[in-house]
């Protein structure tokens, strides 16, 4: 990566950001943050990387909640960042059914590559932060990093990695946002 080249984060949501739920998140008060995301987010922001979030919802698409209901979710998460300091530069859902064969639902790069095209970022200078296979998948697909955390479901993830999987695992993301700001490539 040269010196001018932006880095960036793409973090999924659910199980990163906040608590992961099997029932969905479908209202704001379901958005529950887990403990020091948002001040990780804060620090990463503070130390010069851009982030975004990409995430299926599929919910939507299931008829579990609105597209307006989604903008309220993501407006109180975005609101809870900013009162910790930290910014998010885009947010990015698939609302489609896993089997509809859309581009954007993970593992598919489709998002992605909307992030890269808007921010015009290189697919090497972006680090994904996820807690699924479906977030590593996309990012190695993509030509992305990938960094699995084992909050949400990232522990039974882990668990799935092959032998020489391309990823770096910690338990959070406090302990992945340290490491990015001291220089983790």
């Amino acid at each position: 990566m040269n010196e001018n080249q932006t880095r960036f984060i793409v973090l999924d949501r659910d199980g990163v950001i906040n608590e992961e739920s099997d029932d969905f998140i479908k209202t704001p008060d379901e958005w529950i943050p887990l403990p020091g995301s948002l001040d990780a987010i804060s620090a990463l922001s503070h130390a010069g990387f851009r982030i975004a979030v990409t995430t299926n919802q599929s919910g939507v698409g299931r008829g579990l909640y609105t597209l307006e209901m989604l903008e309220s979710i993501h407006e109180k998460m975005i609101a809870s960042i900013h009162a910790a300091g930290g910014e998010i530069d885009g947010i990015f859902f698939c609302p489609h059914l896993p089997d509809e064969g859309c581009d954007c639902r993970k593992p598919k790069p489709g998002m992605l590559r909307q992030v890269a095209m808007l921010f015009d970022c290189d697919p090497g200078s972006i680090q994904v932060i996820g807690d699924s296979m479906r977030d590593l998948e996309a990012a190695q697909s993509f030509g992305a990093k990938s960094i699995l955390v084992r909050t949400g479901y990232g522990r039974e993830t882990e668990k799935l990695l092959p032998d020489n999987y391309p990823v770096r695992v910690f338990d959070n993301l406090a302990d992945a946002a340290s490491a990015l700001i001291n220089g983790l490539p």
